[in-house]
């Protein structure tokens, strides 16, 4: 009798600290900050089902295994996301300093540098008047390679013509943090002709390492320019590589064809709002928007045709097929390294380059719009082999991520600047 009363006291004392345990536990995570959320995963990442469950809007054939919905994978490292700001107004771009500050765009017509924690620190005016309407604005913006010694920055915008026309240019200035504004204004490239379209500005821009500048244009969205991304004597629908001064980078594809703006360095492109390049290859990569489903990732190549809007595997926003008959292949055009189907909405993005969350290193981190996620990619090669939805219970249209220092910044639409780093 006195061993089982013992069992029984025993087997109560063991219920009573596990109900400690989890009673310890949710009082822990109730007190985690509001705007901090810590992020965990199951362990198994292998396997997984892929994340995109909904019909595609097509039944288009992908040209090789693995160009969309690969897998499913899971983060199991611990992370966790900051909310450290929620009063911007339609930010377009996020680009950290060397010392962890951040520059961010505003559509409007202004910057304005953030501390690191998201403490507003200065708005910088003394930019040229944009038109802002529709998917217009103050755009993307990057430090020249020399910036600690010449404090020289880069910025593309919505330009307004004379005859009330528009289009994507490209400037350079001094930025006075001191005196809140940039100096010494230079518009170094416009990307012509001019349409009367409020859409489609296309717009990221990225230094390589011999400190050129790439830039993306879109066609602009409607027919007139649609037509024009496979006209090498446009400039909608390309990627651009020049100089500091906006000229033609040396070694550029078409430098010498007479028939062809030799600022050009790929073309056949829809609206590219995310490029970045590597961490460890160089290598350039795009994503852009295709119409209703067909966004693509692409791995851009000098020269190159990326097939916009002879090939796609997307269709008309109504629901008809684009092309006479559709093609989704092409002789002399690449395909897209990846695409969504229904859509992913890809803008900003970035390659994790660090390893403070080893699994991540070297995966690319796409903004979502319409999807309302960031997309994670793992890439081996030049191939798309494990993807993962981040942020999905945040209800946001991402427009622009970028890394710095082990730790991921994010803008939306809505006006919120997100940190996520690793726990």
């Amino acid at each position: 009798m006195v061993f089982v009363k013992n069992s029984a006291k025993s087997f109560i004392m063991k219920i009573y600290n596990y109900l400690s345990l989890g009673l310890a536990f949710a009082f822990l995570v109730s007190c985690n900050p509001k705007n901090s959320t810590a992020q965990t995963q199951p362990e198994e990442t292998e396997n997984l089902p892929p994340v995109e469950t909904r019909a595609a809007n097509t039944d288009y054939k992908s040209a090789f295994e693995g160009q969309t919905r690969v897998a499913g994978m899971k983060t199991t490292t611990e992370y966790q996301v900051d909310k450290i700001a929620t009063d911007l107004k339609r930010p377009w771009a996020v680009v950290p300093f060397s010392d962890g500050r951040l520059l961010i765009t505003e559509k409007s017509g202004h910057m304005l540098i953030y501390s690191a924690e998201g403490e507003k620190i200065k708005t910088i005016e003394g930019f040229p008047e944009v038109d802002d309407r529709g998917q217009g604005g103050l755009l993307d913006v990057v430090f020249d390679p020399d910036f600690n010694a010449n404090q020289m920055i880069y910025w593309s915008f919505s330009e307004k013509q004379a005859d009330g026309k528009n289009l994507m240019a490209v400037a350079k200035g001094k930025l006075n943090e001191a005196a809140g504004k940039v100096e010494n204004v230079t518009v170094i490239f416009r990307a012509t002709p001019a349409l009367d379209s409020d859409k489609h500005y296309g717009s990221r821009m990225i230094f390589d390492k011999d400190g050129h500048l790439f830039v993306s244009t879109g066609e602009r969205s409607i027919i007139e320019g649609r037509v024009q991304a496979q006209d090498l004597k446009s400039g909608l629908g390309k990627i651009f590589k020049i100089t500091k001064e906006g000229k033609p980078a040396p070694g550029n594809p078409f430098l010498n064809n007479p028939d062809a703006m030799p600022e050009i360095y790929a073309y056949g492109i829809r609206n590219a709002q995310g490029m970045d390049l590597h961490p460890e290859t160089g290598e350039l990569w795009e994503t852009e928007m295709g119409p209703r489903g067909g966004d693509e990732l692409n791995l851009i190549k000098a020269g190159k045709d990326y097939g916009w809007p002879t090939i796609t595997y997307g269709i008309e926003y109504g629901g008809q097929e684009i092309g006479t008959p559709p093609m989704q292949q092409k002789e002399g055009m690449e395909q897209p390294v990846y695409y969504w189907d229904p859509v992913l909405s890809p803008s900003g993005m970035a390659f994790y380059a660090g390893d403070a969350i080893p699994e991540w290193k070297n995966n690319l981190f796409i903004g979502g719009l319409s999807s309302q996620h960031i997309a994670r990619i793992q890439i081996e090669g030049d191939r798309v082999v494990g993807e993962e939805r981040l942020l999905t219970g945040e209800n946001e249209r991402f427009r622009d991520i970028a890394y710095h220092d082990g730790m991921l910044y994010a803008v939306t639409d809505s006006g919120k600047l997100y940190r996520i780093k690793k726990k």
